[in-house]
């Protein structure tokens, strides 16, 4: 499982640096940084929503796009962990 969320959460890094490549930011990402203070606005959210729903392919449902699931790689990644789980598990 350790590789899994490795990769995880790479997948996830690569997807915060692209937008802040976009925007001209350095993009120095830690998974508990918050996603806010590294400089992504609510339109850079909106766009990383969508990025993580193309990357893993799946729709992230309406109850789960919340603030505190996009505060951090970290929040983000517990919650791709979950719906992905939850879609095997279907």
């Amino acid at each position: 499982m350790q590789a899994f969320d490795t990769e995880l959460r790479n997948r996830i890094i690569k997807l915060v640096k692209g937008i802040l490549d976009q925007n001209s930011l350095p993009a120095n990402v830690t998974p508990q940084a918050k996603l806010v203070d590294a400089g992504l606005t609510s339109m850079d959210m909106v766009n990383l929503m969508l990025g993580v729903e193309a990357e893993f392919d799946f729709t992230i449902p309406q109850s789960e796009i919340t603030p505190e699931n996009f505060q951090s790689v970290e929040t983000l990644e517990r919650m791709v962990a979950t719906q992905l789980q939850l879609a095997t598990a279907a």
